[in-house]
């Protein structure tokens, strides 16, 4: 009885101990690791997908997010909000650079926790450019400097060689970037420098090393929407897809009925309200404020006093930049809109002779004129020449008779007397001058 009593005891002890002892990695029922492709152009709409990504592995206690990297970089703005995204998470992160993470996608490797390579990839050169391909100003680059030897510094790598990414007059000519080229570091070059943890050739390889080779593997990729997002908030489609849409709207104004121009032009902006709604770049206050803007420019056309216009141009350009979120870039954007606007409507007038269908309800179009058969007052030029006398003295209008007709005149002159001769020398319309004529008798 007592030993029987002491196995109990002690498994029971047993059972209370392996309480305390951290399960091993490998193990399925406790490891979850989440696969997240990172490609292509980073820009504001790729941070919906990856914020989706990141929210669905905290929920389910994720073990490690590991980003595949393969992208050329991209906007400055959205690579800072990917990396305070981040960050911002407790779930580990890993950068698995497959074939390139350049100038933004660098710096958001940075910013995660580890990084690894696949052989034969490369990261760095992360020199900041404008949209015409130019250094941008020294306020944006002392930023992006910033920025990316923050990053490095946060996690523990050295500053400089991030810095050499973005500056080219920092000189590594051992790492193949003396002064005056940017610094791009091969995958063996990044584990030489610690920039890496590791060079591997497979996923695979990745996961055993990790000791995630048993864990559940869950791949999170794009929704059509979020590709959709993507492309629409790419800053090269943004200023295309607002001229479509002023384009659109301008031919439709020239067109009879509602045609293919105007669906294009509301089809275009749709679209663009749509990719920002589902990047999280615009809430839905933005649509209803560019759809009162419109109401009140269409009220405009039945409203004195131009205050409904004026408002209803200001509500369309506020939701824009509501949406678009960088004022800079929208202001761009928008000004080429109007730029294509205002060209297509000077060559619908001058080059091929249309006019706004639309605006013939609004405007009175109708005229009287003489090659119609209208006239307005007779011109009774028949008169010039013919004598009378004052009905009535001219001082200097009055009334005269001429071939027994009464007739309102002016005189030329001065004061007429009653009954003095007078001759029609000029008739105007209705305006008939006479001049006295000297009676020589007396």
């Amino acid at each position: 009885m007592k030993l029987r009593k002491l196995i109990i005891i002690l498994s029971f002890l047993s059972a209370f101990m392996l309480l305390f002892i951290p399960a091993n990695k490998g193990d399925a029922n406790n490891e979850i690791v989440y696969i997240v492709p990172f490609e292509e152009t980073v820009e504001k709409g790729l941070y919906a997908f990856l914020e989706r990504a990141v929210k669905e592995a905290e929920e389910e206690n994720a073990s490690a997010i590991i980003f595949e990297m393969n992208t050329p970089g991209g906007e400055v703005d959205a690579a800072s909000k990917i990396g305070r995204l981040l960050n911002s998470t407790d779930v580990k992160t890993i950068s698995y650079v497959n074939t390139q993470a350049l100038s933004a996608g660098a710096y958001i490797s940075l910013n995660m926790d580890e990084i690894y390579m696949v052989p034969g990839a490369t990261m760095g050169s992360a020199a900041i450019i404008d949209q015409e391909g130019n250094t941008a100003d020294q306020k944006a680059v002392s930023y992006w400097l910033s920025a990316m030897t923050a990053a490095a510094e946060q996690s523990g790598r050295d500053p400089i060689i991030a810095k050499a990414m973005a500056d080219d007059s920092v000189d590594l000519p051992e790492l193949g970037a003396p002064k005056g080229k940017l610094l791009t570091l091969t995958a063996s070059q990044a584990l030489e420098v610690e920039y890496s943890e590791g060079t591997f050739a497979t996923r695979a390889e990745l996961l055993e090393h990790l000791g995630y080779e048993n864990a559940e593997i869950r791949s999170v990729d794009e929704s059509f929407a979020e590709k959709v997002a993507r492309f629409i908030t790419n800053p090269y489609v943004v200023p295309i897809l607002l001229s479509i849409g002023s384009i659109g709207l301008i031919l439709e104004l020239y067109s009879p009925g509602f045609g293919i121009p105007g669906l294009m032009g509301i089809s275009s902006l749709i679209l663009f309200f749509y990719g920002h709604l589902v990047a999280g770049l615009a809430g839905y206050e933005s649509l209803i404020l560019f759809i009162i803007g419109i109401g009140l420019i269409i009220a405009e056309f039945f409203l004195p006093g131009g205050i409904a216009g004026i408002l209803g141009i200001g509500a369309v350009l506020g939701s824009l930049f509501m949406a678009g979120g960088d004022i800079q870039h929208m202001a761009i954007s928008i000004l080429i809109a109007i730029a294509c606007a205002i060209v297509v409507s000077i060559l619908m007038v001058k080059v091929f002779g249309k006019k706004m269908k639309f605006f013939k309800k609004l405007v009175l179009s109708d005229s009287t004129n003489t090659e119609s058969g209208y006239i307005s007052n007779k011109t009774r030029s028949e008169l010039i020449g013919k004598e009378g006398y004052a009905l009535t003295g001219l001082r200097p209008s009055g009334t005269v008779v001429i071939d027994n007709e009464r007739i309102d005149v002016v005189s030329e002159g001065g004061f007429v007397l009653k009954d003095a001769k007078v001759v029609v020398v000029k008739a105007e319309g209705t305006r008939v001058v006479v001049r006295e004529v000297p009676n020589l008798n007396k």
